[in-house]
């Protein structure tokens, strides 16, 4: 991966989104997953139920899904997908629900979805992996089931990763401190992270960092818990910021992160529900 040295970074806190609560756009008592769409558009899932909001963060449309969302993806032909309990639900853009893919043997608890071409990633807790399918729904190959481990150590029960623009798949390996790098075909190609309970640049607890995104720029973006914080990483692992680390319910685990094409960061608060957004002070040519 060829890139231009990071640019230093500091983010604004904007105002949150969503909420615990009944009224629109709020969740009841769940919120897991996020992605961002065309035009900025935002998809949240929790509570069985897919809220899109604007980039202004004014709730557009949102619709029921079969089962509770671990989280959802949106794909470059604008389908939603929603990672379940055994399977994935497919809708379109309006809601209307096109397919539902399922996979007995394989997928258990699908904690994360993306995709590179036409194949598609689904992240499975219970078998501690991530299974690759082509477009037509079959399967090919798993990514990190011959670790050491025998699949991604994760005490928090979730696997999550993102696919940046060279189809290079990002994984978040809480229980060994790290962020793995990996092929579509499964070959490890890179890793990066250790255990540091004092320095921001490492990793602490037991199993961090819980989640992970990728910008256009190649810059890594986790999350972790105890105590939750955001923080940027360079394509070469090096930190650059801590986002945030003092907004969060200090209970908050698992936070689901995304970044759109300006390289405003969206974090999933698991605890209070709300969305929390932070918008880049110094932008590049690359955002």
């Amino acid at each position: 991966m060829t890139l231009a040295a990071p640019v230093p970074l500091e983010y604004r806190r904007a105002t949150p989104w969503a909420g615990r609560g009944n009224g629109p756009g709020q969740f009841r008592s769940a919120l897991r997953g996020i992605a961002v769409g065309a035009a900025g558009i935002v998809f949240a899932a929790g509570d069985s139920i897919v809220k899109v909001f604007d980039s202004a963060g004014v709730l557009v449309r949102e619709w029921p899904t079969e089962r509770s969302g671990f989280c959802v993806a949106s794909d470059d032909r604008e389908r939603v997908w929603v990672g379940e309990l055994s399977q994935v639900e497919v809708f379109a853009m309006d809601g209307e629900r096109l397919e539902v893919r399922k996979d007995p043997p394989r997928l258990g608890r699908v904690t994360a979805v993306g995709f590179a071409g036409e194949d598609a990633f689904f992240a499975d807790a219970t078998a501690r992996c991530i299974h690759r399918y082509d477009g037509a729904g079959v399967f090919l190959n798993a990514i990190g089931d011959k670790h050491r481990k025998g699949g991604f150590h994760i005490p928090n029960g979730v696997v999550d990763f993102a696919i940046d623009e060279e189809d290079v798949i990002h994984v978040a390996n809480p229980g060994m401190h790290r962020v793995e790098r990996y092929s579509v075909d499964g070959g490890q190609l890179g890793r990066f992270g250790h255990f540091d309970g004092r320095d921001p640049a490492g990793f602490s607890g037991c199993c961090n960092p819980t989640n992970v995104t990728v910008d256009a720029r190649g810059r890594v973006i986790v999350t972790e818990k105890a105590g939750p914080r955001a923080k940027v990483y360079g394509p070469d692992g090096v930190l650059i910021t801590v986002v945030a680390r003092d907004v969060f319910d200090p209970g908050a685990k698992n936070m689901d992160v995304v970044v759109d094409r300006t390289g405003r960061i969206y974090v999933v608060d698991t605890v209070s529900l709300e969305i929390q957004v932070f918008e880049p002070l110094l932008r590049d040519e690359a955002a």
